[in-house]
């Protein structure tokens, strides 16, 4: 029983040096660029001068009270004050409330006072080693095994675990995707009897899901004979991770004919695996329950179907399911914007970005990744420099993700220089920012660069990928560099153990071709141990095209033409190679091939920034387009700055 005592002054929490503002709230310590949320100022406790608690329940409860507010906020330095208010009052023995204040610190992920004040703990029960196993892991700085080692802790001071303890190291388990230790868990909740438990079972399907073990998953799911909505929703999740959308639809209707109609999990794990176009009228079904059953209001549904229709090229049923959102949130916008940038659409991502800036929506590492990588496709240097700016405002620009992405978008607006300071401000580069550098001077034609830094990521002890060796090989290529072509290609196979795939045979092709070593370049297509891919045979025929080698051309012509049978493109090539040789009765062969086939050729977009819009045009936009003056006389300025440079 918790002895009584009377409070001479009041209960409250000391003012903080943070001033209130309409605007913003700053603090006085810290510039005032960052806003700080409403939800993270004091709320003080309205008590009277003389408190009087005669009853310690109503002290536990207060105190119980103002530890979940402060759960909810995340905010160290309340949650320290009112730590020191409970020793204070002598609730520093109370386990309940302890235990809150432990769960809190690992929310604020405050590893060094959780890990004391875990140890001072006095009579630890299981809902303590649950919140100090689960928390520790989630605080990012700690690696699986310190999970582990409190649950053998656990074990040997005879405190017996609950489904809460298997759920929290199922769940370390998927994190650090420990498929043995989960096994080892798996068998220890059947030898405890835990394996019924639904939440266990939840738990367990999740971790073998996140894991790539499906059929153990399926193993688990089909063991229980009453299932509820939770684990179908699980089990489907688990098929959409995996990529098996046939699964997840067949469990989905299986789940249907059970009697469940899903909620807003259910359909937006299903909605992902329909970003195929095998399965976008399933997609579109799907919609139409979320339409019958009210779940578009839902964010997560919503982005799902941006998603969907942003996959299958449909931008705009993707704007128009966005724009009817009552609600939107950061992911909400991301999904759009990153949807328009693999579209192609790089002014609607600038767009997009200021009306997210517009509304008060802070942009993400997700949000300004995306954003440079449209820049990059459209080749706006203007729209990178204002996309980097916003990274350096919002202090982002330390994210590896941006970094990368930064030096991919300058690369590809022609300025190396730029590219090549991003990555010195890198301050611990991963393979993909090397791989970017390198594919950036490989782009440009610096080969001796690219190969330079290559040479610098192996020293650094950085393992290269298949990405790294193609970005190399594409370097070797473009400048005739045979022999260190082969041999990087030799140290790939040989050495990394790095399965070739039909971009790095198309770069040796290429390599070969353009040397003039055609008859190599035709032996190595030929001994290729998979069957050459339209872009392989296009390389070679060019080469002979280069070369004049027009029957190796026309055999490697003829295995392009069963390929890619619709592609006009490639008659055409074949019957300029024919035409230029004067093999006119090639050429009427290919063009009666032709035949009543009518699909055109795709013409050939450019673009160009005038007044900081970008326009996309084609040549026979001279006299339609509506800004063709302007356009063509940036052009007419362009070509006379080049002429001017090249003398």
């Amino acid at each position: 029983m918790l002895c009584k005592f009377h409070l001479k002054k009041q209960l409250y929490f000391p003012l903080t040096p943070y001033s209130f503002d309409t605007q913003c709230f700053t603090h006085s310590s810290h510039r005032p660029n960052p806003r700080i949320p409403q939800s993270r100022l004091r709320a003080y406790v309205p008590v009277p001068d003389e408190t009087h608690f005669n009853d310690p329940d109503t002290v536990h409860l207060f105190c119980s009270k103002a530890l979940k507010v402060s759960a909810k906020r995340a905010f160290l330095p309340e949650v320290k004050q009112l730590h020191a208010h409970l020793i204070k009052l002598g609730f520093c023995h109370v386990l309940s409330l302890q235990n809150q204040i432990l769960s809190v610190y690992l929310k604020c992920k405050e590893t060094g006072d959780a890990k004391k004040l875990f140890e001072e703990l006095p009579g630890r029960n299981v809902v303590s080693w649950n919140i100090v196993i689960r928390g520790i892991v989630g605080c990012g700085d700690e690696n699986d095994t310190l999970g582990f080692s409190y649950f053998r802790r656990m074990l040997l001071e005879k405190v017996v675990p609950d489904d809460t303890t298997f759920n929290a190291l199922f769940c370390v388990c998927a994190m650090f995707h420990d498929i043995n230790m989960g096994i080892q868990l798996h068998c220890l909740t059947v030898k405890l009897g835990f394996d019924l438990d639904c939440f266990v079972r939840n738990a367990l399907i999740s971790l073998y899901g996140k894991c790539g073990s499906v059929e153990e998953a399926k193993r688990v799911f089909n063991d229980v004979l009453c299932k509820d909505l939770v684990l179908w929703n699980v089990m489907i999740s688990c098929y959409a991770l995996n990529c098996l959308p046939e699964d997840a639809c067949r469990t989905f209707n299986s789940m249907r004919l059970d009697g469940a109609n899903g909620d807003e999990f259910t359909f937006s794990s299903l909605l992902s695996i329909c970003d195929t176009l095998e399965y976008y009228d399933f997609g579109k079904q799907a919609q139409s329950l979320v339409l019958r059953q009210s779940l578009d209001s839902h964010v997560s549904v919503a982005s799902a179907l941006i998603n969907m229709y942003a996959k299958n090229e449909n931008i705009v049923d993707a704007h128009n399911v966005f724009r009817k959102m009552a609600i939107r949130n950061v992911v909400a916008w991301n999904t759009i914007i990153v949807g328009c940038g693999n579209h192609g659409d790089g002014n609607d991502v600038m767009k997009l970005l200021r009306e997210m800036l517009r509304e008060g929506f802070f942009p993400d590492e997700v949000t300004i990744s995306s954003t440079l990588s449209s820049c990059a496709h459209a080749c706006a240097i203007t729209e990178t420099l204002q996309a980097h700016a916003l990274a350096v405002k919002l202090s982002f620009q330390d994210f590896l993700s941006i970094s990368n992405s930064l030096i991919t978008a300058y690369s590809k607006c022609g300025n190396i220089a730029s590219a090549f300071m991003c990555f010195k401000l890198t301050s611990e580069p991963d393979v993909i920012t090397w791989t970017s550098l390198i594919n950036a001077y490989a782009f440009h034609g610096l080969a001796k660069e690219a190969i330079e830094m290559f040479e610098k990521m192996l020293s650094s002890g950085k393992m290269p990928d298949r990405i790294s060796f193609l970005g190399v090989l594409s370097a070797c290529a473009h400048c005739g560099l045979v022999t260190t072509g082969l041999h990087y290609f030799k140290l790939m196979t040989n050495v990394y153990r790095i399965v070739p795939d039909s971009e790095h045979y198309t770069c040796l092709v290429d390599l070969l071709g353009r040397y003039g070593l055609i008859d190599e370049a035709f032996e190595f297509l030929s001994s290729m141990p998979m069957e050459a891919e339209p872009n392989t045979l296009g390389a070679f025929i060019g080469s002979c095209k280069l070369h004049a080698n027009i029957g190796l051309a026309k055999c490697a012509a003829e295995k392009l033409f069963i390929k890619e049978p619709e592609k006009i493109v490639n008659y055409a090539v074949m019957s300029n190679i024919y035409a230029s040789h004067k093999h006119w009765f090639d050429v009427e062969r290919v063009r009666k091939m032709i035949g009543d086939k009518r699909d055109a050729k795709v013409p050939g977009f450019s673009w160009i920034e005038i007044a900081n819009e970008v326009y996309s045009f084609v040549s026979s936009d001279k006299n339609s387009h509506p800004k063709a003056l302007e356009m063509y006389d940036t052009l007419k300025m362009l070509l006379r700055s080049m002429k001017e440079e090249i003398d």
